[in-house]
């Protein structure tokens, strides 16, 4: 049971953050999913986006939690 407590206080920390970010996102320098190294083309007709920066951050974010919740 304790592995599950300490679980769940790394997601609900890992919310909190996220929520913070959401409420504080026209605030902050920088903006997700607009960060410098995305990948922006626009057309005459169209647009392409690939949010390249900003899923290496979330993968690398996401892989220091799961190693965090790995550690026993």
């Amino acid at each position: 049971m304790e592995g599950l407590g300490r679980s769940l206080v790394i997601l609900g920390l890992l919310i909190a953050v996220v929520g913070l970010l959401l409420m504080l996102g026209g605030r902050l320098p920088f903006r997700a999913g607009r960060l410098p190294g995305d990948i922006v083309y626009k057309g005459k007709n169209a647009v392409f986006y690939f949010p390249l920066m900003t899923c290496l951050l979330i993968s690398l974010v996401l892989s220091a939690v799961f190693w965090l919740m790995g550690r026993k």
